[in-house]
This record gives structure tokens, C-alpha cells and sequence, in this order.
């Protein structure tokens, strides 16, 4: 049966979702579920879950853990990448920092002075993992949860041997039944073809039957006036087509919100709010554990992870179309061929095969380019141990450019790389 790995075990939240999902499938039942971590405390606790999860529903999966890497994916089939490099403490740099120099973020994850930072630290530990799989396991298939998405799996393509690298993320997916919903429409009956840049793809095509369901959006957002106080929608009548991302995280990817009072008190921006999660995260952690130690388990609930769905049909043949992160190589011909992109992928027996949009508007394209220049100067970083690019990239970055002066944002770079350290590449530092 399936070897399936997963990197960053110690999220136990998301680690129990999908494990949640993995081990409610009939097909998928004895698999080997090996669990990586550098946290010896986190691992144990994963351990832990997933054998009261196995022996709670009774299956021969086997459960394997490793503190060490490369012992976890030696002869992989599936590997799950679910790290957070520098944990909470890290998390909590990349929004203080900022915030003294009047910079406000709300999810600090994807793009901007956290999205920058982030990559900067995650990237190293990919490009080792990457180099791991092309030697032990050349034929797995690593599935990417870890932000930011356009920059993760681009590094792990450019800067190692391994290209068989997939980004997943629910945004696609949420935004599609969302929009189902607001039209009154069943969601299988809705015909979409959603495209662009993770965080900041659109939904270029919304129909039912051969008929376009943007027209009844429209008068959905016109008799809603707390619609129109979103992010999102406010992106939507500007620029035509609906994007994929939520208001409080799409705001920071953009020059328009967060530098102006009114425009986050009009949109209802909840400036900082990663934090929050990140905080009740820490606290979900530890009555995961508690319950664990009194015996009581964990729920056992599938949760419809990506993942989990991917890797059901790649083992069973059934047949799904799922949204991946790849290599745009022309999928979207308007895009840069290297930068990692968002699209429909069919997912079957022979793996995932990523769908060709052709061009997208042009507006939208424009946007993304914004979008995505930030990332390939990271990701040129990172790989080059390039200290300059960094400079670069926070300069290009929408939201600090609003914000901040050139003078500001190289003290910001480098108060931030101070403040990170010895998780930075060596060049970068």
C-alpha cells in the first residue's frame, strides 16, 4: 500500500484532518503513515493521535515516526509538506517588526514583508527536502500546503533535481462553492474555469447550463450592501471577474487598502488577525494533547482535505479535478513560463495533469505579473543568496510601496533579517 509522508507532522490540527480523511477511505486503509518532525514533543504528540485514530477505526495502517528526514522519505509514494519554519515565535516577528514602521498585514503568509520573510526561511528546508526525493524517492510525489504557494513549489522546481512538486490550497475551492451559493445555484451544476496566481487567481468562467451566472452576481452585490463592503468584491467590479482570495487577505496583497484609515474601517479589515489564529492554534495544540494523555482521542471526522483526494485517486483511478500549484511553462500564456501558477489539474490513476487556460485578461494578468515579480526576486534569494534581491522584492511589494519610503524599507529588510537570523540563507544573512 501507499507510503505517505508527511513533513511538519507537528501541525497536529491540519495532520489530524487529513489523516481524518486518509484513513476513512476503504482503499486507503493500510497504508504506512509516516510522521516527520523536528520538534521531538510535537512528533510524539502526532504519534500519539494517529495511533489512537488507527486503532479506534480498527485498520492495519502502520505508523511510522522520524525526527530524521531523510530516514521518513526514503522510498515515499506521497509526501505532505506542512511546515511553519520558525513556528509562532518566528510568525510573530514578521508582524512586529512592521508594524513599527507603520506597516500594516493581516495574514503576513503570502505576499508583502511577511510573505517575503516567510519564503526566505522555508526555502532552504524545501530545497533540502527537494534534493532528499530526488535521491530517495524520485518517483514520489510531494504535495505542497505550505505559503507562500507561488514561491514554495517554484523553488523546489528551479533550485533542486525533483520537479514533481504540487501546491494545493482551498481557496479555489471554497470560492466556488461560495459563489454557488450566492447565486442560488447547486454548486455541481455550476460550470467554472478559475485561473491565475494562488491567493489571487479569478474565476474566468461562472455558468449554469450555457449561461453566464455573473449577471445574477451582480444583482446578488446590488441588493447587498454588506457586500459590497468586501475586499473582494470591491476587486470584482474593478477589475470584471470574481478572485479567489478572502477580503482580509486579499487587502494585503494590494496598494489600494491598508495604508488608508477609511478604506479599513469601510471594508471591515482585520488587520492582524493571523496572530489571533495563530495564538487559538497554540491553544487547540494543547487540549489536543490533553485529551490524548486522558485517553479521550481525537475527533475523527473527514474533512475533504486535498490531499487526501489526490491521493485517493491517484491509488484508485477515480477520477476528480483539483486545483494545483505548477509550473506555468505557458499553461497561462500571459504568465511568466517559470512562475508557479494556479489551474485545474484532472487528477486520475496516472497522476495529476494541469489544464491550458491560454490568455488571461488582460488586466488580470497585469495584476498577477505585480503579484508574482514579488516572488521570483524571492525565490532568486533564497537560491542565489542574493542579499540585494531581497531589497528588491520588498520595494516591488504593493502594499509596503504604498506604505513605506525606499529609505524605510531597506531598514525594515534589514532589521528583519537581523531579527531572523540563522533561519535565513547564509547569502541572504
Amino acid at each position: 500500500m501507499a507510503r505517505i509522508v508527511f513533513i511538519g507532522a507537528g501541525s497536529v490540527e491540519f495532520t489530524k484532518n487529513v489523516l481524518s480523511d486518509i484513513l476513512t477511505f476503504p482503499e486507503l486503509g493500510d497504508s504506512t503513515l509516516v510522521l516527520h518532525d523536528i520538534n521531538a514533543e510535537r512528533l510524539a504528540t502526532a504519534e500519539a493521535m494517529a495511533g489512537w485514530m488507527v486503532a479506534k477505526l480498527g485498520l492495519g495502517a502502520k505508523v511510522e515516526v522520524h525526527l530524521d528526514r531523510r530516514a521518513a522519505v526514503d522510498g515515499a509514494d506521497y509526501v505532505i509538506n506542512e511546515i511553519a519554519v520558525g513556528g509562532y515565535e518566528a510568525t510573530r516577528v514578521d508582524f512586529e517588526i512592521p508594524r513599527r514602521y507603520g506597516l500594516r498585514q493581516t495574514i503576513a503568509d503570502t505576499l508583502g514583508i511577511g510573505g517575503i520573510f516567510r519564503a526566505l526561511r522555508t526555502i532552504p528546508v524545501m530545497v533540502g527536502l527537494g534534493n532528499d526525493l530526488a535521491e530517495l524517492a524520485p518517483q514520489s510525489l510531494l504535495l505542497n500546503y505550505t505559503n507562500p504557494m507561488a514561491m514554495i513549489p517554484r523553488a523546489v522546481y528551479q533550485g533542486t533535481p525533483f520537479k514533481n512538486v504540487f501546491g494545493l490550497c482551498h481557496s479555489v475551492r471554497d470560492t466556488q462553492a461560495r459563489l454557488a451559493s450566492l447565486v442560488g445555484v447547486p454548486e455541481e451544476e455550476v460550470s467554472y474555469v478559475t485561473a491565475g496566481a494562488n491567493h489571487q487567481a479569478f474565476v474566468l468562467k461562472f455558468e449554469h447550463r450555457g449561461r453566464d451566472l455573473y449577471p445574477v452576481l451582480d444583482e446578488v452585490i446590488e441588493r447587498d450592501p454588506e457586500l459590497r463592503r468586501t475586499v473582494r468584491v470591491e476587486m470584482y467590479r474593478r477589475f470584471g471577474y470574481f478572485p479567489t482570495e478572502s477580503s482580509e487577505h486579499g487587502s494585503e496583497y494590494l496598494p489600494w487598502f491598508l495604508h488608508h484609515d477609511d478604506q479599513v474601517e469601510h471594508f471591515r479589515i482585520p488587520v492582524e488577525i493571523y496572530l489571533r489564529w495563530s495564538e487559538e492554534n497554540l491553544d487547540t495544540y494543547e487540549e489536543t494533547r490533553r485529551r490524548l494523555a486522558a485517553g479521550e482521542g481525537v475527533e475523527i471526522e473527514p474533512a475533504m482535505e486535498l490531499a487526501s483526494e489526490v491521493i485517493h485517486s491517484i491509488e484508485t483511478g477515480t477520477r476528480r479535478v483539483v486545483h494545483g500549484n505548477v509550473r506555468n511553462n505557458g499553461l497561462i500564456s500571459n504568465l511568466p513560463k517559470d512562475a508557479c501558477v494556479e489551474v485545474p489539474c484532472l487528477v486520475d490513476r496516472s497522476g495529476m495533469r494541469p489544464t491550458a487556460i491560454g490568455e488571461m485578461p488582460a488586466q488580470l494578468a497585469a495584476l498577477n505579473t505585480t503579484f508574482l515579480n514579488v516572488g521570483d526576486l524571492t525565490v532568486r534569494a533564497a537560491l542565489e543568496g542574493r542579499r540585494d534581491h531581497v531589497y528588491h522584492a520588498a520595494m516591488l511589494d504593493p502594499n509596503a510601496s504604498a506604505t513605506l519610503t525606499l529609505k524605510q524599507i531597506h531598514d525594515l529588510v534589514d532589521e528583519m533579517i537581523a531579527a531572523h537570523g540563522d533561519l535565513l540563507p547564509e547569502g541572504v544573512r
